[in-house]
């Protein structure tokens, strides 16, 4: 009976994370389009100079000459989501699709076994939250205002460069390395790169311990978004900290690649449709994210969510009934 739930649910499930996995794939050449052919950034473009960027503003090398520009930071940062990317569709123990096969098929619902499946699973899950506590707290007057950016080409440019930031400090440093000293059992260089790439790889006997230890990581996360930086308004501290409790969650069941490219699709993805629709329509980035095609990824990516947490539910209940 669970095994025709799961693949009743499966349909819409698979069908939902197959759109939500089209759309990741093309973003990537989006990207490539509005950094490198539009007029994005105005009277900068991707020749401009790393260090001349607001990013440099309170360091030393603010202004000073450099060969580097923020193309050339770019494309670095493109193609390790792209080889992120690819590995995820592959592994780590089955391909994207025959996951998704055998959930249709045979009603088995292994998520941990492919990571594409676990990131359009959560990132489709975090959108749904984040979308429910913002009407929640559009309820009490408590609103989402992001930073202001005086170049839109440079907060594209931030925004792609902050999941590889801000997951190495939160989930590999804060997150991963206190997991491999709670719960290694051994001490080995390569077990420790290991287990800081996908932290499944330890023996979590019991997950409160974890759980605990994402929570408050997650907290940091969140206030680190309305106190650092370009502060985002108080608003931010409630999704974010959701955010990262998600983002700590995938990590530790799929590892980094999950929680890197979960963050890259926050950031990167919608803000690569978003300026696409502000340049190829000439309105402001502002207006672009009210556009019917920006409207319509938001409601599949709540589709997708719903489904998503429809099918961990069906799963959770089968393995109740098997105990």
């Amino acid at each position: 009976m669970q095994s025709r739930l799961l693949q009743a649910l499966g349909i819409p499930f698979t069908a939902l994370l197959s759109v939500v996995f089209g759309l990741f794939l093309v973003s990537f050449p989006i990207g490539i389009f509005v950094v490198f052919e539009s007029e994005l950034g105005g009277d900068i473009n991707h020749e401009y100079p790393l260090t001349h960027l607001e990013l440099f503003r309170d360091t030393e090398m603010y202004q000073s000459p450099s060969w580097v520009t923020i193309g050339d930071v770019f494309v670095v940062l493109w193609a390790l989501y792209a080889v992120v990317f690819v590995i995820s569709i592959m592994g780590p123990r089955q391909g994207f699709l025959r996951s998704l096969s055998t959930v249709i098929s045979h009603g088995r619902y292994d998520s941990p076994s492919s990571y594409m499946v676990g990131i359009t699973k959560w990132f489709s899950v975090l959108v749904l939250a984040s979308v429910a506590i913002d009407l929640v707290q559009r309820g009490f007057g408590a609103e989402i205002i992001p930073p202001v950016y005086d170049n839109d080409l440079e907060q594209f440019f931030n925004v792609s460069l902050a999941p590889v930031l801000e997951e190495i400090g939160f989930r590999i440093v804060l997150l991963g390395i206190p997991l491999f000293i709670m719960y290694s059992g051994r001490a080995s260089i390569r077990y420790f790169a290991r287990c800081l790439w996908r932290p499944y790889n330890l023996d979590v006997v019991s997950y409160r311990k974890a759980t605990v230890l994402i929570v408050v990581v997650a907290v940091l996360f969140g206030l680190a978004h309305i106190v650092t930086g370009e502060p985002w308004s108080e608003g931010k501290f409630v999704p974010a900290t959701a955010s990262g409790i998600i983002l700590g969650w995938a990590y530790l069941r799929y590892g980094f690649a999950a929680s890197l490219l979960i963050h890259w699709a926050t950031n990167y993805f919608v803000f690569a449709y978003a300026t696409f629709v502000s340049q190829t329509n000439l309105v402001p980035l502002e207006e672009a994210f009210a556009h019917p095609l920006l409207s319509s990824i938001e409601i599949i990516l709540i589709m997708a969510g719903v489904a998503s947490v429809l099918m961990m539910v069906a799963h959770r209940l089968r393995l109740g009934s098997k105990v």
